[in-house]
């Protein structure tokens, strides 16, 4: 996807279709692919746009969750939008609640799939095992259900990440920051309406947070997805966009 790379001034964005817009968010080990065929198939009746966060462009000390937030902030005034759809995987879900939370008007609808925010199981103590790729492949594949889908590109690709020290002090600034950041207590102001669709098997942010999301929020639907871990989008993309579909569809979106 990165051939369709927009660079605007600071910002680098995938925009595809027409329509209201529909921005996807990805995760702290995410990739603008991880959307590909949700791209591909809302584009057909939204501005589908996916902003690079600067996760590892900020300087350290203002390397946070609530930091991306206000690059976001920063994104939608810069393209002029007035009221957004806001789909965010894993970490790019908190990123959308931290948006949320201070812009509520320009929130249309919040969408969250295996989102932080609430609680989240990280890498851990062992996390920086950087020159063992099989160590990496394996917490790769706990992202899914399926391990089929730690291929060997994804793999590679964080495999890359973890072994740039920049890049590594940055991640855990940002995972240190999302689990300090618990956003239980502004999930009952966010009003609008709210999708959740969450992975029955996902060990990240386990099917617990999806309940206690769907609680806490006054206006959400979940929804389960069998046999799928943590990237409910890469590893059931028809049954994920399905899901989101008839649920836009019958919210009049």
């Amino acid at each position: 996807m990165t051939e369709n790379l927009k660079h605007d001034g600071q910002f680098k964005y995938i925009e595809e279709g027409q329509g209201e817009p529909l921005i996807l968010l990805h995760g702290l080990f995410g990739a603008l692919s991880n959307f590909r065929e949700t791209v591909d198939h809302f584009k057909q009746k939204y501005t589908v746009v996916i902003p690079m966060l600067p996760l590892y462009e900020l300087p350290v000390l203002e390397t946070s969750a609530k930091s991306i937030a206000k690059f976001l902030t920063k994104f939608i005034d810069f393209k002029g939008y007035n009221k957004v759809h806001l789909l965010g995987n894993s970490l790019g879900g908190h990123v959308a609640l931290i948006y949320t939370r201070k812009h509520p008007k320009k929130v249309k609808s919040l969408i969250l799939t295996a989102s932080s925010g609430l609680y989240e199981n990280a890498f851990g103590s062992s996390f920086p095992r950087r020159e063992d790729k099989e160590f990496i492949r394996k917490k790769v594949a706990v992202t899914f259900f399926d391990p089929k889908h730690a291929t060997d590109e994804l793999v590679d690709e964080c495999f890359e990440i973890v072994n740039d020290r920049n890049r590594v002090i940055r991640i855990l600034a940002i995972a240190k920051s999302a689990i300090r950041h618990n956003m239980a207590k502004d999930l009952p102001n966010m009003d609008m309406p709210a999708c959740l669709i969450w992975g029955k098997n996902d060990t990240i942010t386990p099917p617990e947070v999806a309940v206690e999301f769907e609680e806490k929020l006054p206006d959400a639907d979940l929804f389960w997805i069998d046999e799928c871990g943590h990237a409910p989008m890469m590893e059931h993309p028809e049954e994920f966009n399905r899901i989101l579909s008839e649920w836009l569809d019958l919210r009049g979106f």
